[in-house]
């Protein structure tokens, strides 16, 4: 059987072509843009590619088209799929058929750290010798790939909140029916999609309405748009995580046995914190020590999460806390890209206030306690590129969000909402902004001295500028 995926370099479609040609399946797939990391590792395992929408890809017709939800009416490829009567699904629908169905899922769902999250339990699991299979949104640098198949009933998969196809306008995490729920935060994202955070928190309340009473839910402590969610009608026990997290305490809710998961920071930059296992009364169960390579208190919340699914999959406290011990983290996640005079150039996806606030704070207290005394300074440059940034929905708190930085350059997307003019101007800390790459480039060339970090903030590919960035340091 032939099946062909439009929008196939997209990371959840990306690891959906690895699962198909994992069952056996002759898989290729077309993309308006064919770029790593997701075309390098889907060529490794042997999907062909094909550059833009031109009909000509399906020819002679496969057996099934899976449409991505970047595809919409007008499209070439979909044209030619609905005037021939090819048949066609989404993705969420195809993997919850061929994949997920029977399986014990784990789904992790949320507006910030579902990839880092996904790939801590994944690794978790893997590390446990659960053998499970998983989905990820983006390549874990302690797996082989952003998908597999797995060998046992487990499989983690990252639960998007973002639409299924233009024929099914549901969130694609209402397909999924995971066992195991992990709801890590909820505010406003995908202005493209939704009007507000309302229309948000009715699809995760569809999400809820569906899950098993013989599941787990793990929500983030203190997450006011998750409570009202969950206030709404809750059939399965839950349990509360997170960075000094408190019970469940409404009797409107199931609370699992009182159980709750509390970490401490031991230190500011959070690559070392405790964890406990908290049952009624506020005593501890279990206790662990972790020290490990990531930073930030946002991703010693994703861990807390992560260890408390898996521990609801038999993993022990303490295997798990080894896991992360040895987790090396995601690529495209505070990833260095590299070293040019002194000067680190660091990669991350951070397109919402939010996770451009944390990713920076975390970053900024990693600096803070060093102890070397050489002088060091975080240059954080911003490309607002997603649908949400370009419609100017967090003009607001963008400013906020950046004042761990010592200064802010940012992108001026085409056709943008935000007012540059008035972030430049309301920064705390030296701010500009520039139209071009290159220009954003020369001015960091000339501009950067040693011990600078300079941490790229984007959801896009920003026009190359890491590698940019890196040869002209060099010079």
């Amino acid at each position: 059987m032939h099946i062909h995926i439009l929008g196939i370099c997209g990371t959840f479609m990306g690891s959906l072509a690895i699962l198909a040609k994992q069952l056996g399946f002759e898989v290729s797939g077309s993309d308006a843009n064919v770029y790593p990391p997701m075309s390098t590792q889907l060529e490794q395992q042997g999907i062909r590619l094909c550059e833009g929408f031109d009909p000509k890809h399906l020819r002679p017709a496969p057996d099934l088209v899976i449409i991505g939800n970047a595809m919409s009416r007008g499209n070439p490829s979909v044209e030619y799929v609905l005037d021939r009567g090819i048949r066609y699904t989404s993705g969420p629908e195809w993997l919850a058929q061929n994949v997920l169905h029977g399986r014990w899922v784990l789904g992790v769902a949320g507006t910030h750290g579902k990839t880092t999250t996904s790939a801590m339990l994944a690794w978790i699991l893997e590390y446990a010798g659960m053998k499970p299979g998983y989905l990820i949104g983006g390549v874990t640098n302690n797996l082989p790939a952003s998908a597999s198949l797995g060998d046992s009933i487990f499989f983690v998969v990252e639960a998007d909140e973002y639409d299924s196809a233009f024929f099914d306008k549901r969130s694609k995490f209402i397909h999924y029916a995971p066992r195991t729920t992990i709801l890590n935060n909820l505010e406003f994202d995908h202005a493209d999609i939704f009007d507000d955070l309302e229309a948000i928190k009715r699809q995760f309340h569809h999400l809820v309405r569906t899950l098993p009473g013989n599941g787990l839910i793990l929500s983030g402590s203190g997450e006011e748009a998750l409570e009202d969610v969950l206030a709404r009608g809750c059939w399965t026990p839950r349990q509360s995580f997170g960075v000094d997290a408190v019970p469940v305490d409404s009797l409107a809710l199931l609370d699992a046995g009182g159980v709750y998961w509390n970490a401490e920071l031991n230190r500011e930059d959070g690559s070392r914190f405790s964890l406990s296992k908290m049952g009624v009364g506020g005593e501890p169960i279990e206790y662990v020590l972790i020290e490990w390579q990531m930073t930030g208190r946002h991703n010693v919340n994703n861990a807390v999460a992560a260890i408390a699914a898996a521990h609801h999959a038999g993993v022990q406290v303490s295997t798990a806390a080894e896991a992360l011990n040895n987790f090396r983290g995601v690529k495209r996640r505070m990833e260095l890209r590299g070293e040019r005079r002194g000067i680190r150039v660091y990669d991350d996806f951070a397109h919402h206030p939010t996770a451009i606030e944390t990713t920076l704070e975390g970053m900024a207290a990693r600096l803070h306690s060093d102890r070397s005394g050489k002088k060091q300074r975080l240059v954080a440059v911003i490309e607002p590129a997603s649908n949400t940034m370009r419609a100017g929905v967090h003009q607001e708190t963008l400013v906020a969000a950046c004042e761990s930085a010592d200064e802010v350059v940012w992108r001026r997307p085409a056709n943008s909402g935000l007012d540059f003019a008035a972030l430049e101007a309301s920064n705390p800390v030296p701010s500009r902004s520039f139209d071009e790459v290159d220009e954003i480039v020369s001015y960091l060339a000339e501009s950067a001295v040693e011990g600078d970090h300079i941490v790229v903030m984007s959801n896009s590919g920003f026009g190359g500028i890491h590698d940019k960035l890196l040869r002209a340091l060099k010079r």
